[in-house]
């Protein structure tokens, strides 16, 4: 009887140490489900980000776009101003290098600190759930749990035990290239420098030039910095982003001498059926799921949406919460299938030269 006992308590003690619901990723997709996770269910999310100066940081230009503003008004989310960068601009100059076109465009973007903004998200997160900074090395399901390999900031490995598993760690996602391997998708390498600004008027730009991309590249002005970044084929990315740059002098871009350079892989659908939201007790969400704009490359709205609806999901007793996911995404990824069917405007040079060279929805301004 007593061995018996001694067994029960020793299998109760594991059953507690296996979490409801592992998030890895601390992104705006990340934070948004663990902040909503209710306190039912034993969570944990994992990410390397740290409000230390050496951080690891996601290569961003940090622009709040309105839909962005929109996902977090939802929630009466106010931003505080110490997230706030100057300057904000309302329009954005848009630049053919392959015809010479420059228009004006107005836009209502919020100029932020990505970091901070990243950081801040994740201190709303709630105290009953687990905040572990690590970093995800390996994941694997074994007798119907997942087992997940992490390294800790001091070197050490510690394993976390979970029924279900999110995905929240964008487009190199790691849980999305285990359990879905097969399911490629158009990727690109975003390259981005800092250099000192330079220039007597700070702007926003968006760039075209076909010839090294066939997406864009962009340039944003932030508390006396310049940035300029682009999203490039893998193949010789950093060729095309150094000869984009030499082009971009001639219309009085001034670099100088890079005070950082920054990369990383960006995802950019073109599908409707490029979108994946999981399967047996895996779900995706934000940029792992492929929820980004593929016009704009604006992903936190999408983040924000698809973490919303999934901690929903998870929050009630349905049979098959990666099918109800999928259903209840179907807005989103519709949204994205405009988006899609908008790039031929956009990135097609005859189609872009036209809607250019009419002026339409352009402003005028004195430089």
């Amino acid at each position: 009887m007593r061995l018996n006992r001694m067994s029960f308590l020793l299998e109760r003690t594991v059953f507690n140490m296996i979490y409801d619901v592992a998030v890895i990723g601390a992104g705006p997709a990340g934070s948004t489900l663990a902040r909503l996770l209710p306190e039912t269910l034993k969570s944990v999310i994992i990410d390397r980000k740290n409000d230390g100066p050496d951080s690891f940081s996601k290569p961003c230009g940090g622009l709040l776009s309105t839909d962005a503003q929109k996902s977090l008004s939802a929630f009466a989310l106010t931003l505080p101003k110490e997230f706030l960068v100057d300057p904000q601009i309302f329009s954005v100059k848009t630049i053919d290098l392959k015809t010479g076109l420059i228009r004006h465009y107005q836009r209502f973007y919020i100029n932020l600190d990505r970091h901070k903004f990243d950081r801040w998200l994740f201190s709303l997160i709630p105290a009953y759930v687990e905040k572990l900074e690590a970093e995800v090395t390996d994941i694997s399901r074994e007798n119907g749990v997942f087992l997940i390999i992490c390294k800790t900031p001091d070197g050490k490995t510690r394993q976390i035990t979970a029924k279900q598993i999110v995905g929240a760690d964008g487009a190199n996602s790691i849980v999305r290239r285990t359990f879905f391997p097969y399911r490629k998708m158009r990727s690109y390498i975003a390259i981005q420098q800092w250099f000192a600004e330079a220039h007597r008027n700070p702007f926003y730009s968006c760039v075209f030039d076909p010839e090294t991309s066939d997406c864009c590249s962009w340039s944003i002005s932030k508390d006396n910095h310049f940035i300029f970044g682009g999203a490039f084929s893998p193949k010789n990315c950093r060729e095309s982003f150094e000869k984009q740059k030499k082009k971009l002098e001639k219309y009085g871009f001034k670099f100088g001498e890079p005070i950082k350079t920054e990369a990383c892989m960006v995802l950019r659908p073109k599908s409707f059926f490029d979108f994946t939201t999981g399967k047996d007790g895996v779900f995706l969400v934000g940029e792992a799921a492929g929820f980004i704009s593929p016009s704009s490359l604006e992903g936190i709205s999408f983040a924000i949406d698809s973490a919303t609806v999934l901690a929903d999901v998870l929050s009630g007793k349905a049979k098959n919460p990666e099918r109800v996911y999928h259903i209840k995404t179907r807005k989103i990824r519709l949204k994205l299938l405009a988006k899609i069917l908008k790039c031929p405007f956009m990135y097609g040079p005859i189609l872009r030269h036209l809607i250019m060279a009419s002026g339409l929805n352009t402003i005028k301004v004195r430089e």
